[in-house]
């Protein structure tokens, strides 16, 4: 009785230890009864009735990466391009992703690829290299779309490298070089006419002030002239009032002034070394005295005075 006891304490520890189920994080499974579906395990401790109820599918939840094996496309320019491609896709609903599709990745590989040949083949071949992010966008709307009745949620398709014919590769590297030499020769060019054109602005400037220079020169000069025959002109008119008033005697000490100026110039020449007088010495002694005459008669009116 006791070893019946005792088996029958066993068989059911077995059976409970066979109905406790542990699901691993990152992970869904689907629990079957009978082979039908009827719940999803999540995450944690999970009981199950032994014999009726089994586990289905380990689905994974985590965001996956999908690799798409390299295409070759033809674009709508008839050039053919090869293009590799990745998929980032996760799981929102278990029980889809395990039952309404037979093999999940393999589905996600092909839409993928079908779309991709697609939407590559209706662009020009400089549009696939210069659109990446367009053909990227029009990819994930499509595939993520086609994948949502398998509980899938498409997060992001990327292109990741596209790589057209040698021949057009070298074309275009032919095409960038000429373009850059084209851009370096209009920037020289442009260099250049700045350069003239500053350079013509500069004489143009010296030009300009060298003009205004000469002109307030000519106007200092037109000044000094006046000034000078105002100067001269008071001066005659003293001279001549001078003379007016005193007669010849005033006259005969001009005379002898500028005599006696001329006479000193020839003395203080450093090349002369023989000095003719052209008048004669009596003229000159005349002279010197109707100065004196003059002096007389100008200091016989002080003291008069």
């Amino acid at each position: 009785m006791e070893y019946f006891f005792g088996l029958l304490v066993l068989i059911v520890i077995i059976f409970v230890m066979m109905g406790v189920t542990v699901v691993q994080q990152g992970f869904v499974y689907t629990i079957e009864r009978f082979g039908r579906f009827t719940h999803a395990a999540q995450p944690g401790l999970t009981i199950i009735i032994p014999f009726f109820d089994r586990v289905g599918r380990k689905v994974n939840v985590m965001e996956q990466v999908l690799d798409i094996p390299g295409q070759e496309i033809i674009t709508k320019d008839n050039a053919m391009v090869g293009v590799d491609a990745v998929v980032f896709f996760q799981v929102l609903d278990a029980a889809k992703a395990a039952y309404e599709v037979s093999d999940l990745y393999v589905a996600i590989m092909q839409i993928t690829t079908t779309n991709l040949r697609t939407v590559m083949g209706s662009m020009d071949l400089d549009e696939t290299l210069s659109k990446r992010d367009d053909i990227n966008g029009r990819l994930l709307s499509v595939v993520d779309h086609a994948t949502s009745p398998w509980g899938v949620k498409i997060t992001r398709v990327e292109v990741k490298d596209i790589r057209p014919p040698a021949d057009i590769s070298n074309a275009m590297a032919r095409q960038m070089k000429a373009e850059r030499e084209k851009r370096a020769q209009i920037l020289e060019a442009e260099g250049m006419r700045a350069a003239e054109i500053l350079r013509a602005e500069g004489e143009k400037q010296g030009a300009i002030l060298q003009a205004e220079g000469r002109k307030e020169a000519a106007f200092r000069d037109a000044e000094a002239r006046e000034r000078e025959a105002e100067a001269e002109a008071k001066a005659t008119v003293m001279v001549s009032e001078s003379i007016a008033s005193s007669g010849t005697q005033a006259l005969n000490y001009f005379i002898a002034q500028k005599y006696t100026e001329a006479i000193s110039q020839f003395a203080t020449s450093p090349n002369a070394k023989t000095i003719l007088f052209p008048v004669e010495a009596t003229q000159l002694i005349g002279t010197l005295g109707g100065i004196g005459e003059l002096t007389k008669a100008v200091l016989a009116d002080q003291e008069k005075r």
